[in-house]
């Protein structure tokens, strides 16, 4: 990995521009193209602090703190959504990267433990769902996030997406600094990316705002079914680009907003697409790490 400083004057100065259809890539893993990747955003919004989102705006515009409706529209998320989820992909063989915020483990103990027994990848995401660029000390708040979720699954985090989305000018430093080998935070490409930093590179695996649920339904008020639908229109443009170079496909879904019922099923509707392909292959962030790298 490069040592290289991100040049400040360049458009990006992390990740040197390429255009998708000039990239080189490693061979398809498996000799399938199309890699799904679907992330679990699994977080804590603490009882007594002002809340990151609202579904239920507040009287005269004054938030309240504790703010019951709304905390209590995430917490159904863990509740309810997250069994659904757990059932629907353990029933399809398929397995999801969590980006969990480390209090959830102690916070909501027995849902950190039913993904722990489920398989799935244990991403950092911070300690509670607050951007880092709101916390007094991130280097704090990153080593201690990172510390936690280590001690429970005995294993190493290797990825991390913001909450989010946020990073400061030293975030990639400090990730790198600790031990991360792939963020999730820069939605620029649909294949991994090396990114720059004074500690050496990082990866950037492929995230998705377009596919985010979040955004689907919280930001753009689609109905029920637009992630079923974007995903098969997102496969006919991407299916004539297979021939020649595999893509990521993410999934961003948080349990509060795509494991309520009348969303879930339509999401199913797309996992099952997904599946039923010969060129599609599930991987985490760590295993599409590992092809990108060429360790497996």
């Amino acid at each position: 990995m490069s040592d290289a400083r991100p040049d400040p004057g360049a458009a990006n100065p992390r990740i040197p521009f390429e255009m998708l259809d000039e990239r080189v890539s490693p061979p398809a893993p498996g000799g399938k193209p199309l890699i799904v990747h679907v992330v679990v955003n699994v977080e804590h919004w603490p009882f007594d602090r002002p809340l990151p989102r609202s579904l239920l705006s507040a009287p005269h515009g004054v938030e309240p703190v504790p703010n019951v409706a709304n905390f209590s529209w995430v917490e159904y998320g863990l509740r309810c959504g997250m069994p659904r989820l757990l059932h629907a992909l353990g029933a399809r063989g398929l397995t999801a990267t969590a980006a969990i915020n480390s209090s959830v483990i102690d916070a909501y103990p027995r849902c950190a433990e039913r993904i722990l027994e489920a398989g799935w990848e244990f991403m950092g995401h911070g300690e509670v769902q607050r951007s880092l660029q709101a916390e007094e000390d991130e280097a704090a708040v990153i080593e201690r996030s990172l510390r936690r979720i280590s001690a429970f699954t005995g294993r190493p985090v290797r990825g991390w997406l913001g909450p989010g989305l946020h990073e400061t000018g030293r975030t990639p430093e400090l990730l790198r600094g600790h031990g991360i080998e792939y963020v999730c935070d820069w939605v620029l490409d649909d294949l991994p990316c090396a990114l720059h930093t004074q500690a050496g590179d990082l990866i950037a695996v492929p995230y998705s705002l377009d596919l985010n649920d979040v955004v689907v339904y919280l930001v753009e008020r689609q109905p029920s079914e637009e992630i079923d639908r974007r995903v098969a229109d997102t496969l006919s443009i991407l299916e004539p680009e297979l021939e020649s170079a595999p893509r990521v496909l993410t999934l961003p879904l948080h349990p509060h907003v795509i494991g309520v019922p009348h969303r879930l099923r339509h999401l199913l509707r797309a996992l099952d697409r997904l599946a039923a392909r010969p060129d599609t292959v599930f991987m985490t962030g760590a295993e599409i790490l590992d092809w990108y790298l060429g360790r497996t």
